[in-house]
């Protein structure tokens, strides 16, 4: 049993820090989504802000930490050259105030991992 706790303790609280941690695939069958960057906020289903420290991306906000691993990374992309190859739309926003779904279907509807 004294072994079993701190597994089970530390287990929980990698759970509760899992963010949206990305790697960018550079083939469209190895990437979890297909994603088109937008030239308008406007257009986007989902405002991305890229923030500079892993721990800084929770929840499923659009907070994404770009990681250099595959193994590191919660889910992957492949940026399309076209709209209608995505699963969903981003726009980089300059402010992580800014970062948000706009559109709430698609975030229900692909299910992005979150913060519990």
């Amino acid at each position: 049993m004294r072994k079993i706790l701190p597994i089970l303790i530390i287990s929980l609280f990698s759970h509760m820090t899992w963010g949206q941690i990305v790697f960018k695939e550079n083939a469209d069958f190895k990437a979890d989504y297909l994603v088109f960057e937008v030239d308008r906020e406007y257009k986007a289903d989902l405002l991305v802000y890229m923030v500079d420290r892993e721990y800084k991306a929770k929840g499923n906000e659009g907070l994404w930490f770009f990681t250099n691993g595959d193994f590191k990374a919660n889910f992957s992309v492949f940026f399309v050259d076209r709209n209608y190859k995505a699963d969903f739309t981003v726009f980089f926003v300059d402010r992580d105030y800014k970062a948000r779904w706009k559109n709430k279907t698609k975030m229900l509807e692909l299910n992005l991992p979150v913060l519990d």
